[in-house]
């Protein structure tokens, strides 16, 4: 196994760790704020997936388009076709990332208001509390 791929399945093997063990941390911690935590860790191990989905291992790296004011020739395309990184997986975590901080912070407001009412953060607590 050359250098490159054994790489890519460390990456995916720790990624796919943490996602397990933040899952974990989802469903079994009672603490809120570290639910808040291992769902941001979540987030960010599925981002960094969708991120190595799209990507392309090409050898030599291909170059820059360069922008002519003639018409590209039909071997061009194909090539440029071929090589060119699919822009969904980069799209969507950038969309992922911004939609992802505002669920943090209401996350992170709605702990803080359960802190105020209740005094503690232990969802065990906060259920008997409540009844």
């Amino acid at each position: 196994m050359d250098a490159k791929a054994y790489l890519f399945t460390v990456t995916y093997i720790a990624i796919f760790a943490n996602i397990v063990i933040s899952l974990y941390g989802i469903f079994v911690r009672p603490s809120i704020i570290k639910k808040i935590i291992a769902l941001s860790i979540f987030g960010d191990c599925t981002f960094i997936y969708a991120i190595l989905i799209g990507f392309r291992k090409i050898e030599p790296y291909p170059t820059i388009p360069v922008m002519t004011v003639q018409q590209p020739s039909q071997e061009y395309i194909k090539e440029f076709v071929s090589t060119a990184v699919d822009p969904l997986p980069p799209a969507l975590v950038l969309t992922g990332v911004v939609i992802g901080l505002a669920t943090m912070l209401f996350l992170v407001f709605l702990a803080l208001q359960a802190y105020r009412v209740f005094g503690t953060l232990d969802i065990r607590k906060i259920v008997r509390m409540r009844g």
